[in-house]
C-alpha cells in the first residue's frame, strides 16, 4: 500500500513538473510570436461594399459614424446555408412585428464556399438593403474576425451579436435591452436630458449558465468536464464578472462597440473572452442575463480541439496584455 501511494505521488509530481515546463514553453512561444501592440485589421476593397436589392454596389458606413438606426444585428456565418434561413426568419419576424423600431441585419459570410451568400441575398431582395445587408469576406477570418468586421460596418445605436444557428431566440432580446437600459441609466448622473446609450460603454451578455444544472439538458460527462475546466481556466486567466463568456448573444452600446472591436486581436473562438477582458479592464458596465437556449445540430466546433485551442488563446490574451505586448487604444468609458 505504501509503495502504491509512493508511486502515485511520484507520477503526480512528474505531471505537475511537466505542466509547469509546458506552461513556460507556451509562454515563451507566445511572447516570441507576438503581434503588434495595437490592432491593424485590414480588409480587401471589395469587402467595403454591399449589394442592394437592385444589385447596386454601395459602400458600407463606419462604426465611427453617428447611428442612423436603433439596432444592428451582426450574424457571422460560415457555410450556414441550411441553418441560416430559420434563424433569419425568426429574427426578422420579431424585428418587424414586435420590435418595430428601425433596424438592420448584417450577415457576414466568413469566406463561405456553399450557398450562404445566395441565401442572404434572397432576404436582401425581400426586405431591402436598408434592413438586410451581406458583408462578403473573401477569405475566412475566423468567427471573431467576422463579428469584428461586421460591427465596424454597423449603423445601430445598439449592436447585437447573434449566432447563425438560432440557438437563442430573439424574444430574449427584450431581456437584454431592459438590462442595458438599466445599466446606462445607472451610469449617468445629473444628465437627465442625455441619451445615455450614445455616451455610455455597456455590454449585456446572454447566458446559459443557469442551464448547467438543468436535468433536461443532456450532455456527455466528457463534455461537461471540458466545459467546467474551460470556465475555471477563463476565470483564472480571463474574465471574472461573466460566467458564460461564450454565449452567442451579446448586446453593446455603440461607444462600447467602438472601443472593444477596435482593440480586438483574437479572430477565433475565444474572441468573446478578449472582448470581456478589455471591458473589465476599462471598467465598462457589464451584466449577464439568462436566456433560453437550444443546441442546434451542425456546430462548427470540433469539441476537444476547439476547447484546447480556446484555452491557448485565453492564456495568450492574459499573457500579452499583462506583459504589455498588446495594448488598448483608449481607456475612456464615457
Amino acid at each position: 500500500m505504501l509503495c502504491l501511494c509512493w508511486l502515485f505521488s511520484v507520477v503526480f509530481v512528474q505531471i505537475a513538473v511537466a505542466g509547469i515546463v509546458l506552461f513556460f514553453l507556451l509562454a515563451g512561444w507566445m511572447l516570441l510570436t507576438s503581434s503588434s501592440p495595437y490592432v491593424q485589421r485590414r480588409r480587401i476593397d471589395e469587402e467595403s461594399y454591399f449589394l442592394d436589392e437592385h444589385c447596386k454596389q454601395i459602400k458600407f458606413p463606419s462604426l465611427s459614424d453617428n447611428p442612423t438606426v436603433e439596432l444592428s444585428v451582426i450574424v457571422p456565418a460560415y457555410n450556414e446555408q441550411y441553418r441560416l434561413r430559420p434563424m433569419l426568419d425568426s429574427c426578422l419576424q420579431w424585428l418587424t412585428t414586435v420590435n418595430q423600431s428601425p433596424f438592420e441585419v448584417i450577415v457576414v459570410s466568413d469566406g463561405s464556399t456553399d450557398s450562404t451568400c445566395d441565401v442572404v441575398m434572397e432576404y436582401v431582395k425581400k426586405y431591402g438593403a436598408d434592413q438586410v445587408r451581406l458583408l462578403k469576406l473573401i477569405k475566412n477570418r475566423g468567427k471573431g474576425g467576422a463579428v469584428c468586421l461586421g460591427m465596424q460596418c454597423a449603423r445601430g445605436r445598439k449592436l447585437l451579436f447573434a449566432d447563425a444557428d438560432g440557438a437563442t431566440k430573439f424574444e430574449d432580446l427584450e431581456k437584454l435591452e431592459t438590462e442595458l437600459q438599466f445599466l446606462t441609466k445607472s451610469a449617468v448622473t445629473n444628465h437627465d436630458n442625455l441619451d445615455q446609450t450614445n455616451v455610455i460603454c455597456a455590454v449585456v451578455c446572454g447566458s446559459r449558465s443557469h442551464l448547467e444544472h438543468d436535468p433536461n439538458v443532456q450532455r456527455s460527462a466528457f463534455r461537461t468536464l471540458l466545459m467546467i475546466g474551460f470556465h475555471i481556466h477563463v476565470w483564472i486567466f480571463g474574465v471574472r464578472t461573466i460566467k458564460d463568456t461564450q454565449c452567442g448573444f451579446k448586446l453593446f452600446t455603440r461607444p462600447a462597440a467602438r472601443i472593444l472591436f477596435n482593440n480586438l486581436h483574437v479572430d477565433r473562438w475565444a474572441f468573446d473572452v478578449e472582448i470581456l477582458y478589455i471591458a473589465e479592464k476599462l471598467n465598462m458596465s457589464l451584466a449577464e442575463v439568462a436566456v433560453n437556449w437550444t443546441e442546434i445540430e451542425g456546430s462548427k466546433i470540433v469539441h476537444v480541439w476547439s476547447w484546447i485551442q480556446m484555452a491557448f488563446d485565453v492564456l495568450a490574451i492574459w499573457l500579452k496584455y499583462r506583459t504589455g505586448i498588446w495594448k488598448i487604444h483608449s481607456t475612456k468609458t464615457d
